[in-house]
């Protein structure tokens, strides 16, 4: 039986320029993380990143800490949807600094996310919710069989495609979805195995690893 380990990115640079690099606190819930997965006895024989850089600057500082003497190779499959194209085809509400109100930006997202996910304005989108879901789940199928001999594999992406990969496992739908990518934890871990019965979740956003004031959600 074999393991797929599937990590958020830690705390990324939320409100800045570019999103899409680490915080200074999203490097130690990194390096934090691989210190505990070692200390817990993990021992990759496969390590994946999503190809971008905040998977990658994640993977670096937990392989660091961790010790592991793997090769990070990149699969785009474990990619974060284009949450800046979703939001851009709802509106966000008139007369409100949505990026400095976090309760009514997190309203926002969610109802831009619920129209991305219900199918009827597909075309509105590059990547439609149909389309998003198949990729996560070759991604997955990949990793899976990357360690099928016993192996774990532990990678690195985003919290719509962990999402994704546990709703898939519970075959469940885009409502469930929803629900599990409105609460994934920077660095949190969704434990999946595979064996004769196929791939079962285990446990999902695990990260006792974080000290309470070091959880972060964006």
């Amino acid at each position: 039986m074999s393991q797929v380990l599937l990590v958020r990115h830690g705390q990324a640079s939320w409100g800045a320029e570019d999103y899409d690099v680490l915080s200074e606190r999203g490097v130690e819930q990194s390096a934090v993380l691989g210190a505990a997965l070692a200390a817990r006895g993990v021992e990759p024989t496969v390590l994946v990143s999503g190809a971008m850089r905040r998977h990658h600057q994640t993977a670096a500082a937990a392989v660091e800490a961790a010790g592991w003497d793997v090769e990070v190779t990149t699969d785009e499959g474990w990619n974060e949807f284009d949450h800046l194209q979703v939001l851009s085809r709802h509106p966000a509400p008139a007369g409100v600094d949505v990026m400095s109100s976090p309760g009514v930006f997190q309203r926002w997202f969610a109802e831009a996310t619920t129209r991305w996910t219900g199918g009827v304005h597909d075309t509105d989108y590059t990547e439609p919710f149909a389309v998003f879901t198949a990729r996560v789940e070759a991604a997955l199928a990949r990793a899976a069989t990357a360690v099928a001999d016993g192996g774990t594999a532990v990678v690195f992406t985003s919290g719509g495609p962990m999402g994704w990969a546990a709703t898939s496992a519970l075959e469940g739908d885009g409502a469930l979805w929803l629900r599990l990518n409105q609460v994934t934890v920077n660095t949190g871990v969704t434990k999946l195995i595979n064996g004769t019965r196929g791939i079962t979740l285990l446990s999902v956003n695990e990260h006792s690893h974080l000290s309470p004031d070091a959880v972060t959600y964006r």
